[in-house]
């Protein structure tokens, strides 16, 4: 057990080097991870260490798919709604349809209830890697949101759709009436109980005396409960974890503290790095259990996942493109988010289907012995073939997907406002806001409340005057303002550092006010990523 912890101690350290790497070679992240997991299954060295699904599923997945819910914009999720879901339930069911025809008519042997299984383990995509590459390539929010709002989605309905193959391949029966009543029920059951129980934290939050420490710990423990108690009574976990998420998510500023807030998302921001780096390398570390555990040949197994994950890209496009036929069709009836998609964004979202831990936890669960007590009939070659999907999509899209944006370049099909404007509309509506509210105070006027004033006035003033000028390129002077701030900023740090040393200062004061000065570097540089770049 204490060389086992060690061991992942070594991986950490690992996962640091290489996304360190790959933000040299300015390279998404988990292809970086898949591929030095590769490396690193060749040396033997972490050969113990191996994917477990029911660890994925209730230790990787929850988490995972809570911050993601914390993180999406439902103002975005609701605008997008019908694309998301398309994507999410439609596409995938297809998906899994067209790979069980293919897997069926060219893989000998391979009955149409495997292919369904196959399907249903390959079609969900992976959104970490999509929504990585997307953010350090000029892309339109609209498409990082239908990402992330499909991400959260078509998990449960691809394992929805693997859990009935499943049991059509171990039982040999399988009615569609049956399963299609089946499938429904296990998507509302399974977003009411993540309601409920959503609502149930939410009154913790907002009525008993916590702590930023307790509410911190309360958010860790809740996407757990969600899953737990969905999944114990055979219904959707991962719907659960996701509409509990996205309740939760739209009511933190009314039940957490700004301190909660705060620490609640710097730990999790840490937590979500560390999983995901973990399972992307874990991805890379399972090939040689994986290939030991093959029959039949290396070569004819690396063909049908090749052709496999030639038919996941193609099917993709091709529902891409027909969601766009049928968002023009519905735009004459009824009122959508964007009547003409035109072909850009189809051609990107289409392109970005890389798969993930999801469907190699999928492929694993499949038990080794049907139960008449025979091998799970080409549990080998099913593994085998996800784990080339997986390869290929990841490493192969992910390395294109920037080329093919910069070649396509889509555009956001309305932007009423650059992100600039908004940004400047804010400050100033912030600033007048503010100066209203300190007009209107009551009482004596004194020193403080002038200098206030003056200083709201002269921001009014400056916001107005910047929202006034003709648009052109970044203002050569702004970025000195915001260089010379940063230096002031490193000097005021040297100084707090060089009064510590004095024995009259307590040092938890010095501390605080060092963290207002970073507090302070991060809402500029927040404000200017552009000029400034991020730490």
């Amino acid at each position: 057990m204490q060389n086992l912890f060690f061991e992942f101690v070594f991986l950490v350290l690992i996962i640091l080097a290489l996304v360190m790497l790959a933000q040299k070679l300015r390279l998404a992240y988990p292809i970086v991870l898949v591929l030095g997991g590769l490396a690193l299954s060749v040396t033997g060295w972490f050969a113990n260490i191996t994917i477990d699904p029911e660890i994925v599923f209730l230790v990787f997945l929850p988490p995972l798919l809570y911050e993601a819910a914390w993180q999406v914009s439902w103002k975005e999720f609701w605008k997008w709604r019908r694309v998301i879901a398309s994507f999410a339930f439609p596409v995938v069911i297809i998906t899994s349809c067209i790979v069980a025809v293919v897997a069926h008519s060219l893989i000998p042997g391979f009955t149409l209830a495997l292919g369904f299984l196959l399907g249903g383990i390959v079609s969900p995509p992976d959104a970490i890697s999509a929504t990585t590459i997307m953010r350090n390539v000029q892309v339109p929010r609209q498409m990082v949101s239908i990402i992330e709002g499909e991400s959260l989605l078509n998990d449960a309905s691809s394992l929805i759709v693997f859990r009935f193959a499943l049991a059509a391949v171990l039982t040999g029966q399988f009615a569609f009436s049956a399963a299609a009543g089946s499938f429904f029920l296990v998507i509302v059951m399974g977003t009411a109980i993540g309601m409920g129980i959503g609502l149930v934290f939410y009154a913790i939050h907002r009525w008993l005396p916590t702590t930023p420490s307790i509410d911190t710990v309360l958010t860790l423990l809740t996407p757990y409960c969600l899953y737990y108690a969905a999944e114990h009574f055979h219904y959707s976990g991962v719907l659960a974890v996701v509409s509990g998420g996205l309740l939760l998510s739209s009511q933190r500023h009314a039940m957490l503290t700004y301190r909660s807030r705060i620490e609640s998302i710097d730990v999790w921001s840490v937590l979500s790095f560390v999983l995901n780096g973990l399972v992307f390398l874990l991805i890379g570390l399972e090939l040689p259990a994986i290939t030991q555990q093959l029959d039949g040949g290396l070569g004819p197994a690396i063909g049908y996942g090749l052709l496999i994950s030639l038919t996941l890209v193609l099917a993709r496009l091709l529902c891409s493109f027909g969601a766009v036929l049928f968002t023009r069709f519905a735009s004459h009836f009824i009122t959508v988010a964007d009547a003409n998609p035109g072909w850009r964004g189809p051609v990107v979202l289409g392109w970005a289907g890389m798969r993930g831990v999801v469907s190699l936890a999928a492929a694993l669960s499949i038990p080794l012995l049907t139960p008449q007590g025979q091998p799970f009939p080409y549990r080998n070659l099913i593994l085998f073939i996800t784990f080339v999907v997986i390869l290929v999509t990841l490493v192969f899209q992910g390395l294109t997907l920037p080329w093919l944006i910069r070649m396509v370049k889509p555009v956001a099909s309305h932007q009423p406002i650059a992100p600039e404007q908004q940004e400047l509309i804010l400050q100033k509506k912030l600033a007048l806001q503010a100066l209203r509210s300190v007009e209107a105070a009551d009482g004596p006027p004194s020193d403080y409340m002038q200098n206030l004033r003056a200083r709201l006035q002269l921001d009014a003033a400056f916001f107005t005057h910047q929202l006034e000028a003709p648009a052109g390129p970044p203002d050569d002077r702004l970025h000195r303002f915001h260089q010379s701030y940063l230096q002031l900023l490193d000097q005021q740090r040297t100084l707090l550092h060089e009064m510590n040393h004095r024995m009259e200062f307590d040092e938890e004061i010095i501390r605080k006010y060092l963290t207002i000065l970073d507090l302070e570097e991060y809402k500029l540089r927040e404000k200017q990523p552009q000029l400034l770049g991020t730490e």
